[in-house]
């Protein structure tokens, strides 16, 4: 029988979860490529006698490897090569700027303030402005050898490989990953109604999974696509089954309400379609689902049977197909957008601000200490204090612990083996663990990049296991200067966002209220974009929420009093979803004073949520027939309102 360690050694919540490693799966594609495309250009430096040129290839290589995170082939090619392109600016500026001095340290704290405001613009920005910061403060810490145009050329020639190798694959596996995500959402919408009737943390969950598996599918089919998707048949054929499901998504609430368990014939032909829609099966489904014998069942079989229609349909004609996310608007116009929001945005010249801060704080500390090799605080801030990356003090604090790890590996390899060619087979042994490792937490990341990124620093200076020490001083530097500088001195550091978000969100549920039951009440198309937003903003309300749990107190015990009012907020939307269905199939529409009503109680309930430091009960008499479908709504809003949590 375990022992149970005495309270005061018992570890923290947000210790804990910090530490976690979090579940998934190893992508041995991307295993593969980061030990040939890391491993390969220091072999061919060795080859040549140019060891030197082979690091800064492998250096870029690594940048790539980093950057490696989409599923779909055509997604891969803006997704590494984009960053590449601002790595070439970031290490060319640094390396101008390399042993002026105060002219250095305005350089890189300039572009810390641009790779800060450009992160908020999306995923691909945000990466750019990472490679351009890092390299930056690479170029500005190094001296970089030949003319200026070599450094560049090898380390973005080193980010190519990585693409040039995540590409081969595209003619014999082009849409295997698309069909390979659509195919995923079939399958979790089979768990979420397998969870119908069932205990409401199950089916909670599920819901959760089925909107993050949504997201993801919608993203990898759509995501970056530069002309319209009918042009391509296979993108359009998968978006159109992506559409089909969701009528089975949201009559999934409408069952749950009524706490019948569902029969399991039909989650098992959600998982049949799933198949055809790996597979890419195009014939009879063979679909025979049990006969409907409430309004709830009535409503999930018209949409499975909908959705077996879809899959089994060969040719789709992108013309009828409902826009669920809108249009996206032309490549010119979107970049014109994308730099007026940075240029406008409070956020962006905010977060901007906060790295540059700490990244001039530490130009300007190793300009006046002797640091050796001082670059290495700036980086440990770029990786740090990355705005969008989510909780500073968590970053810092796994930053510092998987440099204590990476050290004791580096530290074997630099004791132990030989330079020269020995580095290949070690590289091809470590590069491998980073996007292994990547996955499970930054601490874990932090733990595999660190020998890396030694062992390429040891072939450009020969240091040996003399790095160690001043990496592990110069990391620490880092972390205190983004805790102090970047997290303590900033007022919404100690504040948790939950409560702004949950607010939008329920303003957003009132609107959608009144476009579903209203008298203006809006088209299909726009009541479906309207839903899908309320669930993709539900979802990062729960990133944002798990990442304030990670924060010490007291602001992860602020945030841990919010998720009664985040799960009360989901059901909110769950039960309006289900009312339209309801209504869809027959029941009576509500009248406009109740639509009204309801509508009302959830604007004061936002009001409420954004002026609140701390939940407080807020009585409410929402009252109506008893009969009607917005009953389970109110009961909803009036349990939401009535959330309480210590003052």
């Amino acid at each position: 029988m375990p022992r149970e360690l005495p309270i005061g050694l018992t570890p923290p919540d947000w210790l804990v979860r910090n530490l976690r490693a979090q579940p998934a799966p190893v992508n041995w594609a991307a295993v593969v490529r980061a030990a040939v495309a890391i491993a390969l250009p220091l072999a061919i430096g060795l080859a040549v006698d140019r060891p030197f040129y082979g690091a800064l290839a492998s250096m870029g290589a690594l940048n790539g490897v980093i950057s490696d995170t989409a599923a779909a082939y055509r997604v891969r090619i803006p997704t590494i090569a984009i960053p590449q392109l601002f790595g070439a600016v970031g290490v060319t500026v640094g390396a101008l700027v390399y042993g002026r001095g105060w002219v250095a340290v305005a350089a890189v704290t300039g572009v810390a303030l641009v790779s800060g405001m450009i992160s908020t613009i999306g995923a691909v920005a945000s990466a750019s402005g990472l490679v351009l910061l890092l390299t930056c403060v690479v170029g500005a810490g190094l001296p970089m050898p030949g003319e200026w145009w070599l450094a560049p050329l090898l380390m973005s020639g080193g980010g190519l490989l990585v693409l040039a190798l995540a590409l081969l694959a595209w003619p014999l596996r082009s849409g295997v990953p698309e069909r390979a995500a659509v195919a995923d959402t079939y399958r979790t919408v089979a768990q979420l109604l397998t969870a119908v009737g069932g205990g409401t943390q199950t089916y909670d969950d599920a819901r959760h999974a089925v909107t993050q598996s949504l997201n993801q599918s919608y993203d990898t089919v759509l995501a970056h696509r530069a002309r319209h998707h009918g042009r391509s048949p296979e993108l359009a054929r998968l978006l159109a089954q992506l559409n089909a499901i969701t009528p089975v998504v949201e009559a999934a609430p409408a069952a749950h309400l009524g706490g019948t368990r569902l029969p399991p014939e039909i989650p098992e032909a959600v998982r049949h379609l799933a198949s055809a829609v790996e597979t890419g099966y195009t014939g009879p489904t063979g679909l025979k689902p049990a006969a409907p014998a409430t309004e709830a069942t009535r409503a999930v079989d018209h949409a499975l049977r909908y959705a077996a229609e879809v899959v089994a349909t060969p040719d789709v004609d992108p013309r009828g197909i409902d826009d669920r996310l809108g249009r996206p608007a032309a490549l010119s116009i979107r970049a014109a957008r994308a730099a007026r929001n940075v240029a406008l945005s409070a956020a962006s010249w905010r977060y901007g601000l906060r790295l540059a801060l700490c990244i001039g704080i530490a130009q300007v500390l190793v300009s006046i200490i002797a640091v050796p090799r001082s670059y290495w605080v700036a980086l440990t801030i770029t990786f740090v204090l990355k705005p969008d990356f989510g909780s500073v003090f968590s970053r810092a604090l796994l930053r510092a612990l998987g440099t204590v790890a990476g050290l004791v590996i580096a530290a074997a390899v630099l004791a132990e083996v030989p330079r020269g060619w020995w580095d290949v087979p070690v590289l091809l042994v470590l590069a491998p663990l980073v996007p292994a490792l990547t996955p499970r937490g930054y601490g874990y990341q932090t733990a595999a990049i660190t020998p890396v990124i030694l062992l390429l620093s040891d072939v450009l200076n020969r240091q040996g296991t003399g790095l160690l020490l001043p990496r592990l001083v110069d990391s620490l530097m880092g972390c205190a200067i983004a805790l102090v500088a970047g997290y303590l001195l900033w007022p919404e550091s100690w504040h948790t966002r939950v409560g702004d978000r949950l607010a939008r969100a329920v303003e957003d549920t009132a609107r959608y209220v009144e476009a579903v039951f209203g008298p203006d009440a809006v088209d299909p198309p726009a009541r479906a974009r309207m839903r899908r937003g309320l669930y993709r903003d539900l979802s990062a309300v729960r990133t944002e929420f798990q990442r304030a749990l990670t924060e010490p107190p007291p602001t992860g015990r602020r945030a841990a009093a919010w998720w009664p009012l985040v799960v009360a907020v989901e059901r909110i939307v769950d039960a309006t979803t289900a009312a339209r269905v309801r209504v869809r199939h027959g029941a009576a529409p509500p009248s406009s004073a109740e639509v009204t009503q309801v509508a009302r109680q959830l604007r004061e309930l936002a009001e409420g949520v954004r002026e609140a430091e701390t939940l407080y009960e807020v009585r409410t008499d929402l009252t109506g027939p008893a009969g009607s479908v917005l009953e389970p709504l109110r009961q909803e809003v009036a349990a939401a309102r009535a959330i309480t949590s210590p003052r």
